[in-house]
């Protein structure tokens, strides 16, 4: 029997640069903390569309990855475009909403690729 699952492909938002910085900030954290936050990414994946408690919507097309790092809580803001996943920022959590400036970055990014 073949696995009917879709498995969609992540793409890191770009930069007219050619910087990613997503990717450079994912860099940025521990060696284990990448490998929890990678596992999250490809659950997401080879799962969408998923719910609670590792994706939250965040309306108007925008969701989070949300990853437990132990004693620090990482999002990842993302928008599904074009059948990829596009990851449009990443933080430390550090509130219980996503602070504002986060958040219109990635809607900013999110424009930017004609969403």
């Amino acid at each position: 029997m073949l696995n009917s699952q879709i498995v969609l492909h992540v793409s890191f938002y770009a930069e007219l640069s050619g910087k990613e910085p997503v990717r450079d900030w994912i860099r940025k954290l521990e060696k284990e903390e990448q490998k929890i936050v990678g596992q999250d990414i490809k659950r997401v994946q080879v799962g969408w569309p998923l719910g609670m408690p590792l994706v939250k919507s965040l309306g108007k097309g925008l969701w989070e990855i949300r990853s437990s790092l132990g004693t620090r809580i990482v999002r990842i803001i993302f928008t599904v475009y074009a059948g990829k996943i596009i990851l449009l920022h990443g933080f430390i959590k550090k509130s219980q909403k996503p602070p504002i400036k986060d958040l219109e970055l990635a809607k900013k990014r999110a424009k930017a690729l004609g969403r």
